[in-house]
């Protein structure tokens, strides 16, 4: 049986491209209009867009309709705030609408994709991200500045600095290109009450209990420290208290009941108050969980012994 070569050109463009091709860059590979027109009804092509296909089957692949939301917009189109978020990993990731950012022109409405058509993108602004064309990760945070509440936003800012996708000087930089956009004051003022360190957190319960201790103005902790040769959730030394999240996922073992039963007595041994907080806990009860802590940070410890954190 002969090869067709075009199928196998397709083919190879379709898997750089996480399966989707354009109605224009298979005409470039030599297929009439006919000829694709034909491999739709046959279900060799499969339409996510109009002029946007996904080669071969249905079942697109991981970020198949980010690329086809982009290509659907035509040149300078780029995957853009939630949608961006999604893929850099700042935000969790998006499903339909795609938002693409289109330069100086309306592309029209295309179902699936939320369009935002701007007249201006430095090109410090944009990147390639798995082959997709993308508005950066401090660009991305401005954008999603727009749509975000206070907390969401930052905690998209202390994603994109604990991937070290976009440092404080780099989100400084993007609200000074563009100054008087949607949300710049928002970022500004997160910016401002952020320290310059981010806190690395954990999971979503300890970023949780750390919007909880903002909010009721108690002293911030360090977070996920090592003392006395544990590591440690909080810890606020000067207190020389401690505080570990339980969650069921990790510390459903024996060995881990154990791990952790040990390493509350050498830290309470040395001299630190150890407390255990669940995710229901924060979660069904922050006024008594800020209330509890508010009564150990005021209290002073009965003794305290040398510390070795390292």
């Amino acid at each position: 049986m002969a090869i067709d070569h075009t199928d196998v050109r397709v083919a190879e463009l379709a898997g750089r491209q996480h399966g989707v091709v354009t109605r224009a860059q298979l005409i470039g590979l030599g297929l009439s209009r006919r000829a694709v027109e034909h491999r739709l009804a046959r279900g060799r092509l499969h339409a996510l867009h109009r002029g946007v296909y996904v080669v071969g089957h249905v079942a697109a692949a991981a970020h198949a309709g980010e690329l086809a939301a982009v290509l659907a917009c035509g040149n300078d189109a780029y995957l853009s705030s939630h949608a961006a978020g999604g893929l850099l990993g700042i935000t969790r990731p998006a499903t339909p609408p795609f938002d693409v950012t289109v330069v100086r022109r309306d592309p029209g409405r295309r179902a699936g994709i939320r369009i935002h058509v701007i007249g201006g993108l430095d090109p410090r602004d944009v990147q390639i991200v798995d082959g997709i064309p993308v508005t950066g990760a401090a660009r991305t945070v401005l954008d999603l500045a727009a749509a975000l509440d206070v907390r969401d936003l930052r905690w998209a800012v202390e994603e994109a600095r604990i991937r070290r996708l976009a440092r404080t000087r780099d989100l400084e930089a993007v609200l000074g290109r563009y100054p008087r956009r949607r949300g710049a004051a928002s970022l500004r003022a997160v910016l401002t009450s952020l320290s310059a360190t981010p806190q690395l957190t954990r999971s979503k319960a300890e970023r949780l209990l750390l919007d909880l201790i903002r909010d009721a103005r108690l002293p911030s902790p360090l977070t996920n420290v090592r003392l006395e040769g544990w590591e440690v959730d909080l810890l606020w030394r000067t207190q020389r208290l401690v505080v570990e999240m339980d969650g069921f996922e990790t510390h459903r073992t024996r060995e881990a009941f154990e791990r952790d039963r040990r390493r509350d007595g050498v830290l309470q041994a040395a001299g630190f108050r150890v407390i255990r907080l669940t995710w229901r806990r924060v979660t069904d009860e922050p006024l008594a969980v800020a209330a509890l802590l508010a009564r150990l940070l005021a209290d002073e410890p009965v003794w305290s012994a040398p510390a070795s954190a390292s």
